[in-house]
Parts: C-alpha cells; sequence; structure tokens
C-alpha cells in the first residue's frame, strides 16, 4: 500500500486556493490586433507606459555604478545600482539634446557620459558637467536638470519598472503572485539558459500560446508521459488584477494514455523517480501513485540534501507545473527547482514582430552537484551561461519552444487574413480572451485600477 502523504492539519498538504474568477464579456479578438500599427499605438500609449514591467536581474549588478540596459518596444532603460544598495531606473535619454547615453546591456560607471556633447550625469541621475555652462541663456543646467527617472521596485530577485509616475506598488499589481513565489526564493536561484530570438509574431501571439493548454495534445505529445494535460484535471484562475495561473498536476503519467497500449512510466518520470531514491519498477500497476510518492521523497530527503526551500512549498508545489502568465507580457512556468522564463518585448515600430526570451533559472541546493535539467537539457551546475541572441530559425531553441514557435508563426499568417472572423475559444482556453479584455480596459482608461 502506498504511504499516505497529506496530513489535513498541514497546510503544505492542501491544495492552492482558488483565484478570483473575473467576468468575462465575450471578446471575439479579431485578426487587426496582431497587425494593425493604428491598434499597437494604442497599446502602447495606454497600456505599456502603464504597467509594471519585468526587466534586470538585481543579481547581474551587484556593486555600486553597476548597471543594466534594457529596451521595451521604442524605449530604452537604465538600471543603476547606488551608493545604498538600492537599484534605480531612469529613461536611457540625456535630457540636453535627446541622445541615448548607453547601448551596452551590462556594465560599471563612476557616471554617465553622454557620446554627444560630453555631459556628465552621476549614477543617482543628477548633472555635474556641461559644456560651457557660462553659455546657456537660462543658465547653467547643472542643478537644474536630471536623468528622467521611473518607478523601479525589485522582487523575486528581478527588477520591475512603471513608467507611471503614480502607478500602484508592485505587491498590489501582482495581487496574488507575490505570496505564491515569495515561497519559492527565486532571488537565489541562477540562469542556466538565455536565448532571445527576434521573431516573425507580435508580442500577444506569444502569450496567447502560454495562456492556454488546450494545444498540448496537438503541438506537445510527448508531455503526456509527465504531465496531466487534460484541462479536467487542471486548476484555472483568473485574478482581478489581470494576471492568469495555470496548475496542471505533474510526475505522473496523463490519463490519456489509459487504454493505448503504451508503457505509462517513460522518461523523464523515470530519471525523476531515480533521482529521489524510488525504484520505477515498484510502481508496476501502480503507474498513478508517483506523484505522491515524489512528494513524499522531496518532503523527507529534500532538506538533507539541500533543497530548504521545500519546507515553504505546499505538497503539490514539489511535482506539479505552476504556471502563470503576468501582465502584459511575461509567462513563467514555476516548478520545484525550475523557474522557465517566457518573455515577449514589443518591437519599437513593427507591430508584426517581437522579441522572444526563452530563459531557465534553477534552485541552488548546497552540495548538489547533480546537472540542471533545463528546457533544452542538462547543464552542468558550474556553468556560466551568456545571452544568446539570434534570428527566428537560425537555430533551435529547444525542442519544446520550436514546437510552439513553429505553430504560431504560421497563426501570425492567418490573422491578416479575411477569411477570419475571430475566434472561437473553448473553455480551458478563456485565460486568453481574459487577457485581451484587460488590455482593452487599458486602452479605454479602465486601468490601471489606481494611479489613473
Amino acid at each position: 500500500m502506498a504511504t499516505k502523504l497529506r496530513d489535513v492539519n498541514d497546510w503544505r498538504s492542501q491544495p492552492s486556493p482558488k483565484w478570483a474568477e473575473p467576468e468575462l464579456k465575450g471578446h471575439k479578438i479579431p485578426g487587426y490586433r496582431y497587425h494593425s500599427e493604428e491598434f499597437w499605438k494604442q497599446e502602447w500609449e495606454n497600456m505599456w507606459t502603464k504597467v509594471w514591467l519585468l526587466l534586470g536581474r538585481a543579481s547581474d549588478i551587484p556593486e555600486v555604478g553597476d548597471y543594466q540596459m534594457e529596451e521595451v518596444g521604442p524605449e530604452s532603460f537604465l538600471m543603476v545600482r547606488q551608493e545604498d544598495n538600492s537599484i534605480r531606473a531612469f529613461y536611457n535619454v540625456c535630457q540636453h539634446r535627446g541622445a541615448r547615453l548607453i547601448f551596452n546591456d551590462l556594465g560599471t560607471v563612476d557616471a554617465f557620459t553622454c557620446p554627444y556633447h560630453g555631459w556628465r550625469w552621476e549614477i543617482d541621475g543628477t548633472l555635474t558637467f556641461a559644456l560651457d555652462p557660462e553659455d546657456f541663456p537660462e543658465g547653467d543646467p547643472c542643478g537644474k536638470l536630471t536623468l528622467e527617472e521611473v518607478k523601479c521596485e525589485e522582487f523575486a530577485g528581478f527588477i520591475w519598472i512603471n513608467m507611471n509616475p503614480e502607478a500602484e506598488t508592485l505587491k498590489e499589481y501582482l495581487g496574488p503572485i507575490w505570496d505564491d513565489w515569495n515561497s519559492y526564493g527565486f532571488d537565489t536561484w541562477k540562469r542556466y539558459q538565455a536565448m532571445r530570438v527576434r521573431a516573425p509574431i507580435n508580442w500577444k501571439v506569444v502569450l496567447d500560446n502560454f495562456n492556454e493548454s488546450y494545444h498540448l495534445p496537438a503541438v506537445h505529445p510527448e508531455s503526456d508521459t509527465t504531465i496531466e494535460e487534460n484541462y479536467k484535471w487542471t486548476q484555472f484562475d483568473l485574478s482581478d488584477e489581470g494576471h492568469n495561473r495555470m496548475i496542471m498536476k505533474a510526475g505522473v503519467p496523463s490519463r490519456s494514455l489509459q487504454g493505448k497500449n503504451v508503457p505509462l512510466l517513460r522518461e523523464p518520470l523515470i530519471s525523476t523517480l531515480k533521482m529521489w531514491g524510488l525504484d520505477p519498477a515498484d510502481f508496476e500497476g501502480r503507474e498513478y501513485e508517483t506523484r505522491e510518492a515524489i512528494q513524499k521523497a522531496k518532503r523527507e530527503e529534500g532538506k538533507k540534501r539541500g533543497y530548504t526551500h521545500y519546507d515553504n512549498l505546499r505538497d503539490d508545489q514539489l511535482t506539479d507545473a505552476y504556471h502563470y502568465t503576468i501582465f502584459p507580457n511575461f509567462a513563467v512556468t514555476a516548478w520545484a527547482d525550475g523557474f522557465h522564463f517566457l518573455r515577449a518585448i514589443p518591437h519599437p515600430t513593427d507591430p508584426t514582430k517581437c522579441v522572444f526570451d526563452n530563459w531557465w533559472y534553477a534552485s541552488q541546493p548546497e552540495g548538489e552537484t547533480a546537472p540542471v535539467f533545463t528546457a533544452a537539457g542538462p547543464i552542468d551546475r558550474d556553468a556560466e551561461v551568456d545571452l544568446d541572441v539570434f534570428d527566428y530559425g537560425e537555430k533551435s531553441l529547444g525542442f519544446a519552444i520550436d514546437q510552439d514557435m513553429g505553430v504560431t508563426a504560421g497563426q501570425q499568417l492567418g490573422f491578416r487574413s479575411r477569411g477570419f472572423n475571430g475566434v472561437y475559444l473553448s473553455g480551458q482556453e478563456r485565460r486568453i480572451r481574459r487577457y485581451h479584455e484587460v488590455i482593452d480596459e487599458y486602452i479605454e482608461g479602465k486601468r490601471p485600477l489606481k494611479g489613473n
């Protein structure tokens, strides 16, 4: 008999509570939203400039004067480590004649010197040198001008910015995600994969794909070996804040395999069982008990092996895929020890293009030497990973993401067809409809909920 894992008196044994379920309006999501320049402009002015955006990684700029530059659409931002160890963010533009100050992604400076006329901006944004200060009719610009600052907060090890000076706090913006993510300790996790592809698709095509699991049987048929992909066994959550969550049972074969005359225990589930000291042969005839067995083994052995963050996780989080879509442009699948980072950044001028980041972070248990299993395969724990930037089609993004990109690139073409009359969505795809309705709420001026 399998040992019972759940204890009704332990919060960790209970499933994650459901989120709010906002009423949907039935958005048809017409194709022009994915290629119209006019719609792109409405999104930019009314939505992108008013939301919290996940940009840099705090650990990438550990010392005073370290900076990171990131571009979002037509804007560029500098995130800079300050003397008091805080991080501040500024628009990457000189207040003299509009020149960009920095073109490097990462670096260290004593101050930012404009390449055009040599004006010196300190890391706190103040101007301390301007050539010929006596020649300005309005007086010496030093002491009068500063770099334009944007709101900036740190959470889960990442740097978040908001162009709206009256924006709500990041915690208010994230809503239920704040507590969920705090339990993992993401701020200590290390990046093991970093691929950035210039893709021929609108940024929303990426987020639509990661807002539903309806495509799994057709696009990712191999997922049935270790994930219960059937929507009837999946928890779907919508939030008032505009973010979504999907919880898929994992560490177990899918029920869709029953009656197909195929082995129920296959890779990578077999390797997962072995990693936690479980013999796959012991589960012959009771293959659907693997999930709780893995949870129990992780709970009993994890702390001994350095996985101290398991104490903060629910039993379900030890095996299951907690997939989040953070409005507007970030998706992540959070596993007990892996964080699949999926971000779409709009092109500065072309609504039919975007930049797509496919990264992987992993926990750092003390003493663990086994390779990190990323979406693109195993990587040595001591590996240092540089950002790899390329055009779509030049190289692989990893098996599963290649599958996604292959179908979404064709979808972008279909959105231009006069034969496409808008979506016809299943119930399990309602997170897509919700996402587009929130975009429209920004365009209509109904959001942000605070700080209008």
